[in-house]
């Protein structure tokens, strides 16, 4: 299954629309966590929260990730190993309040398992391709608490 999240505090139907246009040419069932979002998908499975008591289950059970770029979603797909492709909320299109999620993708691009989609046609084909998961060496948690440090330091500078 892929799991669309797009957390719980702002809407992105840019984004649930975006998997929602070809959801139906994936090879796997898509379920999509929309939020405060008003676009309803016809395509994918749907609902607006994930109890956080099932959160994990769902995520285990999931094989790719696609997210907001939130740093507790990454940080979720670190820790279960799963890759996950960040679609950055943009301030020009209404999206948050600064760019401060573009910005926290420069810095996670290219760091195993972790694929940054910065158009409809680089989300699409990275969800048709085999993605790798973080790797067993970044999966330590050596690994873990460097990137643990580098978010807690990133957030703290923005």
């Amino acid at each position: 299954m892929i799991l669309v999240t797009v957390g719980t505090q702002l809407p992105f139907d840019r984004l649930v629309k975006a998997v929602d246009t070809f959801a139906n040419e994936l090879s796997k069932p898509v379920l999509a966590q929309i939020g405060k979002g008003t676009y309803t998908p016809q395509n994918m499975k749907w609902i607006k929260n994930i109890e956080p008591k099932d959160f994990d289950n769902v995520f285990r059970d999931a094989s790719v990730i696609v997210s907001h770029a939130g740093i507790g979603t990454v940080l979720t797909a670190k820790r279960f190993g799963k890759p996950i492709i960040l679609v950055p909320r943009q301030a020009a299109l209404g999206e948050h309040r600064n760019d401060h999620q573009l910005a926290t993708v420069s810095q996670l691009v290219g760091r195993p398992g972790i694929y940054v989609a910065h158009t409809d046609d680089d989300l699409r084909n990275y969800l048709l391709e085999e993605l790798d998961s973080p790797s067993h060496e970044d999966s330590s948690e050596a690994g873990r608490a460097s990137l643990v440090t580098y978010l807690k330091s990133y957030i703290t500078a923005v």
